[in-house]
């Protein structure tokens, strides 16, 4: 395959999880796949958002609660819109129990991000 040719992602059946786009060095990336990893890298470019998803990420069970992770030196409105970035970005998905909201790292988004990076594909 050439580095100027578009790499298209395969088609997902129900249940399957695959990387969202190819590694970089498999070709020239398709706009969409383009756009679509270019808003999660713009969304962790934020150091309060990467701190608010590395929490989250290394929380025991996989999932915090919004209670347990706002401790990161801006106000709760600033905490609310963060996430909801990460959220918009695909990086997160949240679920309301009750009064509080919990948070996950959406799956296979870190191996999704570290493949495409990955220099020896």
């Amino acid at each position: 395959m050439s580095k100027s040719e578009v790499v298209e992602l395969p088609v997902l059946q129900d249940g399957d999880v695959v990387p969202c786009c190819p590694p970089i060095t498999a070709g020239e990336l398709a706009p969409a796949d383009a756009e679509k990893m270019a808003a999660m890298f713009k969304a962790l470019s934020d150091p309060v958002r990467l701190r608010l998803f590395s929490k989250i990420a290394s929380h025991p069970g996989g999932e915090a609660c919004v209670c347990d992770i706002a401790d990161v030196g801006v106000s709760q409105p600033t905490v609310s819109h963060h996430l909801k970035k990460l959220r918009e970005a695909g990086l997160l998905t949240s679920e309301r129990r009750g009064t509080w909201v919990y948070y996950r790292v959406a799956p296979s988004v870190v191996a999704a991000m570290a493949a495409m990076l990955d220099l020896r594909a």
